[in-house]
């Protein structure tokens, strides 16, 4: 019995990942993208996504209570996980390390995140171009953004492939093969995005290289 909850707890752990947390990230990371074209597209995007209906109810049921969930059972797995050669090999083991790291690096990373902008907007600041763009004048926060996105976008192209194994979508040594190559193609693209997105905020110039 024990067995099969964890199975079913690992299960529900890779569902939240990818739907809404994952969902969750690739739509913050187009609205980001808005600001290649500009502060007033990015304000205008940004807006929008603030003034949707029952906005905080969809947060708090499709996104934090997820999240919530997610990073305290990915807690759990970080620190109770063994590593498995005989069955993914090394190659495997290697991304499932990083995984564990990006995951309690991101809990990090996404408080402060929040804290900067939710917290901060509760308090009467503008989440506009603006704050982003003051926010990563300081090369500290630079890098510590730039380490953040590319965590985040590998843990969720990392936890597609886990999501796939788990869920029963690649069975076969092949298939899983496939799923690695996949999982790098989403991790390339959703980096670019994410990246570029910064290098907007700092100047639009440098995004459009």
């Amino acid at each position: 019995m024990p067995q099969n909850q964890e199975f079913m707890n690992r299960r529900l752990h890779s569902l939240l990942g990818v739907i809404p947390v994952g969902a969750f990230l690739l739509q913050h990371l187009f609205v980001n993208h808005f600001a290649v074209y500009g502060a007033s597209s990015f304000n205008t995007a940004a807006t929008f996504m603030e003034n949707l209906p029952f906005r905080y109810a969809l947060e708090i049921l499709f996104i934090f209570l997820p999240l919530l969930y997610h990073a305290i059972y990915g807690i759990y797995i970080t620190f109770s996980g063994k590593n498995n050669t005989r069955r993914f090999g090394f190659f495997r083991n290697v991304m499932f390390l990083i995984q564990r790291i990006t995951g309690i690096f991101l809990l990090i990373f996404i408080s402060w995140h929040v804290w900067e902008t939710r917290i901060q907007a509760q308090f009467g600041a503008e989440v506009n171009y603006d704050m982003m763009a003051d926010i990563l004048s300081s090369p500290f926060m630079l890098a510590f953004y730039f380490a953040g996105v590319l965590a985040a976008t590998f843990h969720f192209s990392n936890g597609l492939w886990s999501f796939a194994v788990t869920w029963g979508i690649t069975v076969s040594p092949r298939s899983q093969q496939i799923m690695t190559y996949v999982s790098l193609g989403v991790f390339l693209v959703l980096s670019f995005i994410g990246v570029r997105a910064i290098l907007a905020f700092i100047d639009p110039g440098l995004a459009n290289m």
